[in-house]
């Protein structure tokens, strides 16, 4: 058994409680889909969000899709001039037997901006 990480993240239309749980939970449900998650085997899960998202914890998310068993946190994403806005990230600590290079990141709406090397 082997931890690998993995990345991803959403951007979302507005600072609202919805608009944030939503988004995390698809960006949740599509990192889970493409690398074949289970709960069991996800030892954390750190969120960051830009300053203008504050209505609710992304990681209220997680916990709403059943992640109880491992730890969760969330922090503000460091402020950099220009950077992409309402933005939620969140990089997955996981037990796997795959190896890290085979692991899916994954990217969503406005966020694909972040990780170009990885559109298909």
């Amino acid at each position: 058994m082997n931890v690998v990480s993995i990345r991803g993240a959403i951007t979302v239309e507005d600072n609202s409680e919805k608009a944030i749980l939503e988004g995390t939970s698809e960006l949740l449900r599509t990192i889970e889909d493409k690398n074949h998650l289970q709960k069991d085997k996800v030892i954390s899960m750190f969120f960051t969000a830009t300053n203008e998202l504050d209505q609710a914890y992304p990681a209220r998310a997680a916990r709403d899709m059943g992640y109880v068993n491992c730890g969760l946190m969330c922090f503000n994403e460091m402020a950099v001039k220009g950077s992409l806005g309402k933005c939620i990230r969140v990089m997955i600590l996981y037990s796997s037997d795959v190896e890290q290079q085979s692991v899916q990141h994954i990217y969503l709406k406005d966020a694909k901006s972040l990780r170009p090397d990885l559109a298909t």
